[in-house]
């Protein structure tokens, strides 16, 4: 939303999400009874829970994560040049999910506009994280004075050993009662660093 905030943007964006998703009928009168009352997306979303719970699997917990790094993660406008190709590259990096599916996208994106620029690998591994933080439970990340503080939901699915062993062996680590977990940062650090060491530390937490 930050790049795209010229005049005339909020149209693009719109165009592009009716092009994504369908318009559906624009009067309504195919969307009734429970979709109408909740919205096509969540009804989706409910039914896909409902299917878990009858199977007797574990519903995901629903958090979303917000990653403040202070990085300045982008894909260049030099990279991929037209403006909707360059929004559905970033709904596709937000949705590749695992290293697998974000592997294959880098590649294609290879073969279709050139060998990605760091950026772009910054940005998919941004990606990875906060799918990462969002499975565990992790309502924030902020980088602030050399420090990480990591913040965790109330039913958060990390396992009290692994926090407890991170926090012994990791230098300057502390666990504060008001349930942060607090990490040293490397203030010379660069993007593909802080990215890969946060990683390890969630991954530490799984």
């Amino acid at each position: 939303m930050k790049e795209f905030s010229d005049l005339g943007a909020g149209f693009k964006i719109a165009a592009l999400d009716l092009e994504l998703r369908g318009a559906g009928n624009l009067l309504g009168g195919e969307q009734h009874g429970h979709i109408a009352a909740v919205g096509f997306d969540m009804y989706v979303r409910l039914l896909e829970e409902t299917v878990q719970e009858l199977k007797g699997e574990e519903a995901p917990l629903e958090v979303h994560s917000t990653l403040n790094l202070g990085l300045d993660i982008r894909i260049p406008a030099d990279y991929i040049a037209e403006e909707h190709q360059r929004l559905r590259a970033y709904k596709r990096i937000a949705e590749a999910g695992d290293r697998e599916r974000a592997a294959e996208l880098l590649a294609e994106l290879g073969d279709r506009y050139g060998v990605p620029p760091e950026a772009v690998r910054h940005l998919v591994e941004f990606s990875l994280l906060k799918t990462l933080a969002q499975r565990l439970g992790v309502e924030s990340v902020e980088r602030r004075l050399g420090m990480v503080n990591i913040k965790f939901h109330a039913q958060s699915r990390i396992y009290p050993m692994a926090l407890m062993e991170l926090v012994r062996t990791t230098p300057g680590a502390q666990f504060t009662p008001a349930g942060i977990l607090r990490l040293p940062a490397d203030a010379t650090a660069g993007p593909a660093q802080l990215l890969e060491s946060l990683n390890s530390y969630l991954e530490r937490l799984r």
